[in-house]
């Protein structure tokens, strides 16, 4: 069983390996916000307990033993991000910091009665997907807004940036999860595009577009 500050370091990994499969120690300390020769102790720790393998110098990636555990700790966080939104009425950028508390829960059977509390949910409230008991994820396929061309259309299906500003900008122009958007330009200037949805046109810059994750939709 690992503890609480095992789990951030394995949830981290994890994430970080999205983009290479050997994550740096300098990212991970980053991530944490403490120094790399912390970080370089906890890698050597969670190596001899068989959950990362570990090259000096180069960095970490996780091993089997190691992505199961670091799932089942995103699963928790998602799981209790739904909660929170759906049961207490918490809006989708103030869930992040509370679930990161509860999602070091040790019992199975309390996650697995969440699990069938909420219905089962396949995404979390910014549309990250949950995987089930097993560590198993739904594939999804997703396109960046960024990418969209005069006259797409889409449903808004997830969000890659989480951070409260972010989150609170999308919702002060409406573009929140289930929302059908279609672009109507792309300004050759700086790339921003105007969107419709509901009647209501709003213009999105690129650095704003590029967090934004759509399932696109045809005629």
């Amino acid at each position: 069983m690992q503890s609480f500050t095992e789990e951030n370091y394995l949830k981290i990994i994890y994430h970080l390996s999205d983009k290479t499969a050997t994550v740096q120690t300098n990212a991970i300390a980053e991530q944490i916000q403490t120094k790399p020769a912390s970080v370089t102790d906890m890698l050597k720790k969670l190596s001899e307990k068989g959950l990362v393998d570990y090259v000096k110098y180069q960095g970490a990636s996780l091993t089997a033993k190691g992505r199961d555990a670091a799932i089942k700790v995103v699963r928790k966080h998602r799981l209790w991000e739904v909660f929170l939104v759906d049961k207490l009425n918490f809006k989708w950028d103030e869930v992040h910091e509370v679930a990161e508390q509860l999602e070091h829960i040790k019992s199975a059977a309390l996650v697995e009665r969440l699990d069938s509390f909420l219905g089962f949910p396949k995404i979390d409230p910014h549309g990250d997907p949950i995987p089930d008991k097993n560590g198993k994820f739904e594939d999804a396929t997703f396109t960046k807004l960024i990418e969209l061309s005069v006259n797409d259309f889409g449903t808004i299906t997830g969000v890659s940036e989480h951070s409260s500003p972010y989150l609170k900008h999308l919702e002060k122009i409406g573009l929140t999860l289930g929302k059908q958007i279609k672009v109507v330009a792309i300004t050759e200037f700086d790339g921003s595009l105007e969107i419709i949805y509901n009647d209501t046109t709003v213009n999105v810059s690129r650095e704003v577009a590029k967090h934004i994750l759509i399932t696109k939709l045809h005629e």
